[in-house]
């Protein structure tokens, strides 16, 4: 990409014609791609690039929302940080398009973690670029996050999912709060098989993901009655990533 950009070439990165989705599913069938519209894909281009900005744009004038008991949804300037609530409030796929709003907010949120910014913006308005690159206000801004570094990032939001594990109360808060790894003795069950070195999604026990984690051994660690292994770590913290979207 940085061998185009030195000869003056722009590259074009179009997921719908460049690669097969099919290579891209998860095992399981399931909607857990490393990405699977265009939004994503822009995110984790930038996120590679370590590009300062990411310019998402579509068909309305940006982040629409309700406020109080308004009828007509209004557009939302500024996102300090997306929550799980800006999240519910996005709109899901069009006619005509595989993500909508949805993964619009969902890709500004990896470019936040990326350090940068993000805006979205109307695409149908020739000069809408032109503003933007000139300063002025237009669309739907989102603010820097605390950077996550390069493996982090990949963990959270490209990488691919195998496995599934729900963990107790106390593993998750040495998680989340203690900076622990995670044992075996966490785990209250397997929902989804893995092997070791799979990226794992750790689930608390209202079945809420609130971490991913590269699997140090296979879910089959286990005795011979079924029952949980003696103390091992199965997820050393290096290989851990919380997912802050999730507390």
């Amino acid at each position: 990409m940085e061998k185009l950009l030195g000869f003056g070439v722009l590259p074009i990165v179009n997921e719908n014609d460049t690669v097969s989705t099919a290579e891209l599913e998860s095992v399981s069938g399931a909607r857990q791609a490393a990405f699977s519209d265009n939004d994503r894909l822009a995110a984790l281009v930038m996120s590679g690039m370590e590009a300062d900005a990411l310019v998402l744009l579509t068909n309305v004038e940006g982040f629409l929302r309700k406020r109080g008991g308004a009828k007509q949804a209004e557009l939302e300037p500024f996102v300090e940080r997306v929550t799980s609530k800006i999240k519910a409030e996005a709109a899901g796929p069009s006619q005509s398009g595989r993500g909508g709003m949805t993964t619009k907010i969902e890709a500004a949120e990896i470019a936040t973690y990326c350090g940068g910014v993000a805006l979205i913006a109307n695409g149908a308005d020739a000069s809408t670029l032109e503003r933007v690159f000139a300063g002025e206000r237009t669309g739907t801004a989102f603010a820097p996050a605390t950077r996550m570094k390069g493996k982090r990032r990949w963990l959270a939001y490209a990488a691919g999912v195998r496995g599934r594990v729900v963990v107790d109360a106390g593993a998750q808060r040495a998680i989340t709060a203690g900076k622990a790894s995670l044992l075996n003795l966490g785990v209250v069950r397997v929902e989804r098989e893995f092997a070791p070195m799979d990226v794992v999604s750790i689930h608390d026990l209202a079945g809420r993901e609130f971490a991913r984690g590269i699997a140090a051994c296979g879910s089959e660690e286990r005795n011979a009655e079924g029952k949980r292994a003696a103390a091992r770590v199965w997820f050393s913290r290096e290989n851990i990533v919380v997912l802050e979207a999730a507390g």
